[in-house]
Order: structure tokens, then sequence, then C-alpha cells
């Protein structure tokens, strides 16, 4: 009976509210219910709900009568905890140095891990060659330091002597006539040039010696010669080269690996050229071979080269014709050039 009579009275007072306040009371209540619904028990309230009640309370002068699910205390501590919360984050966003492109960032990182023996100054003063200007603090902060004494690479350190290095190797053909014959490469390792290859059906190391004085005339000797042990560098080989001032480095016993990039072009010969023909003699398989050298120095790409020929090979753009397919040794491999029409 109390809360029927409370009703009427209720709805007595709605009589003579303005409708703005009638609206704003049916918002609170419908809200409410809302949230009741929302929760099987305790009622738990999402950030706009804190936002509409923070909004009814500036607004609404009668917001305390209609509000049931939590007490008003708790409704103005949800607006100061907004009002600390938004000044809190005007103070954090103080103006002040500009925050470093992370393209910069990125350089700095690169140029001190690259070069650990470069210092924050060394460092600042690249960067303004490159047109950017930064504090030694600001390089101080994003530059990595080696937990180790700088020391090269061993990319670095091979980098440096490969312009000094050579490989020889051997490798067997066999004949139509069921002879086999011996094919002797010497490899630079720059470039990935063969600097001279020469044919025999009986290899001796007066032979082979023979090979390098003609691959490195005069001046010409590289400072290193990587080769196996095979018995074919003999004592006559090996003085020859120690004449020369060549020093030979040795691979493991039974290790073809050590000696990859010989390994890597004699593969190349046999999967190219000579798995493809039958081989008739020594002479015919001088000619295959010169054809294929040529077209392995002048045309064919690799990837240790950037993509690049051993000779280097220049870019040809569109002004310089269309694309033309150039067959060599009867088709054995094509090569791709532009020619004017």
């Amino acid at each position: 009976m109390k809360a029927v009579l409370l009703a009427l009275l209720g709805s007595l007072r709605a009589g003579f509210r303005s409708r703005a306040a009638l609206q704003l009371e049916v918002l609170a209540l419908r809200h409410q219910l809302a949230v009741y619904k929302r929760c099987t028990t305790r009622p738990r309230t999402k950030v706009a709900d804190r936002l509409l009640w923070a909004w009814l309370s500036r607004t609404w002068a009668g917001w305390r009568d209609a509000l049931v699910f939590v007490k008003p205390s708790t409704v103005i501590a949800w607006q100061r905890r907004r009002f600390r919360d938004h000044w809190a984050r005007l103070s954090r966003a103080r103006p002040g140095r500009p925050r470093l492109a992370k393209v910069v960032q990125d350089l700095i990182r690169t140029m001190s891990s690259a070069n650990p023996r470069w210092g924050s100054p060394r460092i600042v003063g690249e960067l303004a060659k490159l047109g950017i200007h930064v504090a030694k603090a600001t390089v101080e902060r994003y530059m990595v330091r080696p937990k180790k004494p700088p020391s090269p690479t061993w990319r670095a350190f091979l980098a440096n002597h490969v312009k000094d290095l050579v490989s020889v190797d051997f490798f067997v053909v066999p004949t139509v006539t069921f002879k086999v014959l011996f094919v002797f490469i010497i490899l630079a390792h720059a470039r990935r040039r063969i600097v001279h290859f020469n044919v025999t059906e009986h290899p001796t190391a007066q032979w082979t010696a023979h090979q390098i004085s003609e691959a490195f005339p005069w001046e010409a000797a590289p400072r290193f010669l990587l080769r196996d042990r095979d018995r074919v560098y003999g004592p006559a080989f090996q003085t020859r080269v120690e004449g020369m001032g060549i020093e030979e480095v040795l691979t493991a016993p039974r290790s073809p690996w050590r000696n990859p990039f010989a390994e890597r072009v004699i593969g190349s010969v046999r999967r190219e050229c000579l798995n493809n023909v039958i081989v008739l003699g020594e002479r015919h398989l001088r000619k295959l071979l010169g054809g294929y050298f040529q077209h392995y120095h002048q045309w064919r790409c690799h990837r240790s080269l950037a993509m690049d020929c051993p000779e280097p090979r220049p870019v040809q753009g569109p002004e310089r014709g269309a694309v033309v397919e150039v067959a060599e040794a009867a088709g054995l491999y094509r090569h791709y050039e532009r020619r004017a029409a």
C-alpha cells in the first residue's frame, strides 16, 4: 500500500515539472533498467554509463532522486576521476623536443652496428653530411653498443681478401670413345671469372705448373691459391707456385665443400653445357668449354654479383630497341639483348 501511495504522489509531482525534466528522468530510469537487465547479479558499469551519469549530474538537479543502482557519491567520484585524468593527459603532452623520425632512428642503429668503432661524434658528423642534424645525446640514445670489443666480421674479412684469392680444381669428362679427359680450371673469386682452363688426357705436376705460369704472367699472380690435396699438385707444382710468390691454402681431406666457388662453377658447366652434349675428343671439349666460358663471362648473371656478369654488363633500356633472343652453341644456351630494328 505504501508503494502505491508513493507512486501516486510521484505522478502528481510530475504534473508540475517541466517536460525536459521528465524526459531526463525517463532517460535515467530506462538506463538503470537496461543496466540491471545486462547484469544478472551485481550491476557493473561501463565507461559509457559513467559518462552518461556524469552528464546528468551536471545538467539535471533531480538526478539524485532517480539514482538507484549506485550511490550519488559514486557518480561524484567518477566525475572527479575524469577531471584528474583529463589534466594528467594534458600535463603529459607538454611541448618539447620533437620526436626523432623512425627512419633516422634506424639509420643510427645501422651505422653503429656496422661500424662498432665509431663513437657518437663520428655518427653525428656522418649524419650532418647527409643533411640530418641531430644532437650527440640523441645519437647516444639510439646507437647500438657492442657487448664485446669491436672486431671485423668474417664477411668483411673475406671481402678484403677476395681480390687476392683464386681456386684451382680438376674435373673429368668422358668421351664417345670411352676416354677420360681432365679439365683444369682457375677461378678468380672477386668476379667469379675463369682466369684459365685447359684440357689434357694425362695431367702431371709439370703440366699443372705450366698452366699456372700461363694464367699469371709477369706480376699478375694472386696472393693466395686454394686447392685440394690431390697428388697432381706435386713438388714441381709447389715449387712453381712458391717461386711466383703465391701462398697455397689446402682444404681438408675429402672435403670438396671447402672449395665451394670452384665446385659451384664445375656444377654449372656440367648442368648447362656438358650434360647436354656428347664429347668427341679433346679438341671438341676445348671448343665447347671456350664457347661456354665466353657466354658465362659476358651474359650469365650471378646472384653473388648483384645479378651482374663476371664482365660487367650494361643495362639496356627500351630506347635501345626490341628484345631479341640470341641462341649460342646451336641453341645450347641463350641470351637476350636489345637491338634496334
